[in-house]
């Protein structure tokens, strides 16, 4: 019982630092977007 939950704790576990990843990684982006907008310069 104890394996089985385990297992499903670690299963679990990846969707969340997948999403946390992500949200790092939006957020320096839309930081990036707007401090371009500001400077009038293009992102790419």
């Amino acid at each position: 019982m104890m394996e089985l939950i385990l297992m499903t704790a670690y299963v679990l576990v990846w969707p969340v630092i997948v999403i946390g990843a992500l949200a790092v990684i939006i957020r320096a982006f839309v930081k990036d977007a707007r401090e371009a907008k500001r400077e009038g310069r293009q992102i790419i």
